[in-house]
């Protein structure tokens, strides 16, 4: 039984051996980036006024005329931008473009890499307070190029809110096209995706006591750094975390408590010398058997299989609080199923964080609390144990 847990937890960490898909990623320098914005409308709202202000628009309708799609700025290649233009309006004419809502697919486009990961976002600007509720402004297409589809989608959520963004920018004239939209577009890559990868370069091995802190819901503090290295730790935390996530049997909800009311001290990262001090730091087996995986793919600069990693990690210590919940109600019938459960605890690594979410779950279920109290305190004389 063990056995085989032990080789399904190696597989998770084994992942960069085995997924090719990120194979043409690993040099960040050589991961070439794109974005293009373009002009939405209605054919009905379309005036002769609107289309021809300031900035350099090339228009494309559908065969049916149905709506205008205008190209605002691209960094494109010349050759490139028509095949993207025709794909957004196919997929417009379809209503595959939500409002708000990214879409994520591959295109293959005359670039270097030929088939391109293209995030898609249709975008509403801010309403003026003026502007009546009838009234239609238009709407943007934001296009994020670069990577592979899978690659991206491990990224939705930060591409998401990165082009949301974006929308008090926006407005008809676009008098800020040049100061701040074609900036904040051209950083996507940087501000979306290399986050992660920053952070393991920053703290290398002490990347398992942020880990560590993810799941047990320990309140990070960052000193001495700038204000894109305080919010790339922060978004790290909040990536590593299991907060929002759910199976369908509801079970990792237990995961997403509140963790009960133990003494907790924060852990204090000081990033004013290098490498950053921690203070507070704890981890476990289970953590620090990740630290290696991290490392090897931050050494091959690929952020995409970092967060593959991140994210195999998160399902890891998901199937582990399954098990242990399973456990936990054999053991209520059974003391054989109470020394298995041990056994388990022992084994993976992660009994400490597993049995604080099992403590918070199990908080009014009596004979389940005392199956936990029972285990922790097995946990706490193997602790004594090994110091003695």
């Amino acid at each position: 039984m063990f056995t085989s847990q032990t080789s399904s937890f190696q597989d998770s960490i084994d992942v960069e051996e085995k997924d090719t898909d990120f194979d043409n990623e690993e040099i960040t320098q050589q991961l070439n980036c794109y974005y293009s914005i373009y002009f939405y409308q209605n054919r009905a709202d379309v005036s002769e006024d609107h289309v021809s202000q300031g900035h350099r628009r090339t228009e494309s309708t559908t065969s049916q005329e149905e709506f205008s799609l205008s190209l605002v700025d691209t960094s494109l290649p010349a050759e490139a931008e028509p095949e993207l233009r025709c794909y957004i309006s196919r997929r417009l004419s379809k209503g595959a473009l939500l409002g708000g809502m990214g879409n994520i697919a591959t295109v293959d486009l005359s670039l270097p890499e030929q088939a391109v990961g293209c995030y898609c976002c249709l975008l509403e600007p801010d309403r003026a307070q003026d502007q009546a509720e009838d009234e239609d402004n238009g709407a943007y297409v934001v296009c994020l190029l670069g990577g592979s589809e899978k690659g991206l989608n491990l990224f939705r959520l930060e591409l998401d809110k990165y082009v949301q963004g974006l929308r008090s920018s926006l407005s008809p004239e676009l008098q800020n096209l040049e100061t701040e939209i074609r900036p904040y577009l051209s950083r996507w890559y940087e501000e979306s995706v290399m986050h992660v990868h920053r952070v393991v370069q920053l703290v290398q091995g002490d990347v398992a006591y942020l880990l560590h802190a993810a799941l047990s819901h320990t309140h990070v503090e960052v000193s001495g750094a700038d204000e894109r290295t305080e919010m790339d730790i922060a978004r790290f935390i909040k990536a590593a975390s299991l907060q929002g996530l759910a199976t369908e049997e509801a079970t990792a909800a237990s995961l997403c408590k509140s963790p009960t009311k133990e003494s907790q001290v924060d852990l204090l990262i000081d990033c004013s010398c290098s490498p950053p001090a921690l203070t507070n730091a704890v981890s476990n087996r289970f953590c620090d058997d990740w630290i290696q995986a991290f490392l090897n793919a931050a050494e091959r600069c690929n952020p995409f299989l970092l967060r593959q990693i991140l994210e195999n990690f998160k399902l890891k210590a998901i199937q582990d609080m399954n098990n242990l919940k399973r456990f936990v109600r054999q053991a209520e019938m059974s003391h054989y199923a109470l020394f298995r459960c041990c056994l388990f605890l022992q084994a993976c690594g992660n009994g400490d964080v597993l049995l604080r979410n099992a403590r918070a779950e199990h908080s009014g279920l009596p004979e389940a609390c005392s199956i936990i109290r029972v285990l922790e305190e097995f946990l706490g004389e193997q602790a004594q144990g090994v110091r003695c």
